[in-house]
């Protein structure tokens, strides 16, 4: 059996984690995987569109495309399934235009009522999918996961003399949130002397206050990178764009044993117990306790290793394999019929709120059913 996945690149980040990391589940399960770029001219990508009767199953990443083409690609492909990892039918967080888009939406509406299977990144993307039309039967919660395996756990002790070394990892577009609070990163450099930030990255900002480790990403060093830090670090904005972020960067904190300090937005509520696995932090006043709070090696080694330990049962490749093979390729029957990993805890619908219990059970998250639904985010915190 052939799947085929038209991503943006097989070597994208959103490929390499939601689609090339699931290839040994497909095997297992008897598929295999071709992963195509989307063609950008017209005429191959019309080839493409009709070459994917060729193949068992499709996966069309992130891509919203033109009614038309989404059209043709609907009629060829046997089970066609929606993956993406951002509210993809808003823009992002730094247009100048803003992040309403009639144009997105629609298109957004249009690829998730023709798909087979949604597989939506996070509980609130999920909504999004929901709220946009798709019917509850088809829609599944499967996040963003990373092979604990190749990270190794952060040693216990500081990674040198001095206060804890902070860590980010991110792009160039991403690293615009940490630069938007350089306020923040000023006052905490002039708080605590001799305290840095390792920034993984391929641009690297520049504080007056605080010393910055500039340290290139390279895919093969990125593991060994982080573990040289003490403590990781998100932010990013409070708007809808972020709240369908699926958090990467603090997995990748946490498989290397990081206790992580971020701002409460989105998916960084649902990864992050204050005081268990790190510390959510709004306000200047906030972040300074929080950094300070992190100078105790002991509780870091300990929040590193409970992160760590949630990272292996809630997000790892090996827990959730087999139900993205099953959605992904139409494997698990009838609608609602979906294997899903072991559940420990209740997590699943930070993002949700309105979903209720027996619409989570299609949506898909495995925690869904442990809990009630929790209060809207938007309620807990304001202005989101």
């Amino acid at each position: 059996m052939r799947l085929l996945a038209l991503v943006d690149s097989p070597d994208h980040v959103c490929c390499r984690y939601r689609i090339r990391a699931f290839e040994p589940a497909l095997r297992d399960a008897g598929w295999s995987l071709t992963c195509e770029p989307l063609e950008r001219a017209l005429l191959p990508r019309l080839r493409q569109l009709r070459a994917v009767a060729g193949y068992d199953a499709v996966v069309l990443q992130r891509k919203l495309l033109p009614a038309w083409e989404l059209s043709l690609l609907r009629r060829n492909a046997r089970h066609l399934a929606f993956d993406f990892d951002d509210a993809v039918l808003h823009r992002d967080s730094y247009d100048r235009r803003g992040a309403a888009s009639s144009r997105r939406a629609a298109r957004f509406a249009r690829t998730v009522r023709a798909a087979d299977v949604v597989l939506a990144g996070n509980d609130y993307l999920a909504d999004c999918a929901l709220r946009a039309g798709a019917s509850a039967e088809t829609v599944r919660t499967i996040p963003t996961c990373v092979d604990p395996g190749r990270y190794s756990v952060k040693a216990a002790g500081p990674s040198h003399d001095g206060p804890p070394e902070l860590v980010w990892i991110g792009s160039s577009s991403t690293l615009k949130g940490i630069e938007a609070r350089r306020p923040l990163w000023e006052r905490l450099g002039r708080a605590i002397p001799g305290l840095r930030l390792r920034v993984i990255c391929d641009r690297f900002p520049k504080f007056e206050n605080l010393e910055v480790v500039a340290t290139p990403w390279s895919e093969a060093a990125e593991a060994e990178d982080l573990a040289r830090g003490d403590v990781g670090v998100g932010l990013m904005p409070d708007d809808d764009w972020s709240r369908g972020k699926c958090g990467l960067k603090i997995l990748q904190y946490q498989a290397a044993g990081l206790p992580v300090i971020a701002n409460p937005v989105g998916s960084h509520v649902e990864m992050i117990e204050p005081g268990a696995t790190g510390h959510l932090a709004t306000t200047d006043d906030e972040w300074l306790a929080a950094v300070r709070a992190s100078a105790d090696a002991g509780a870091r080694a300990r929040m590193g290793r409970e992160a760590r330990r949630r990272v292996e049962s809630h997000y790892s490749v090996a827990a959730w394999g087999a139900a993205f093979a099953a959605s992904a390729t139409g494997i698990d029957g009838p609608p609602g019929g979906r294997r899903e990993p072991p559940a420990e805890g209740a997590f699943g619908l930070a993002f949700a709120p309105h979903v209720t219990r027996q619409r989570a059970r299609a949506v898909g998250s495995p925690h869904a059913t442990a809990a009630p639904p929790r209060a809207s985010r938007r309620g807990r915190h304001g202005s989101e």
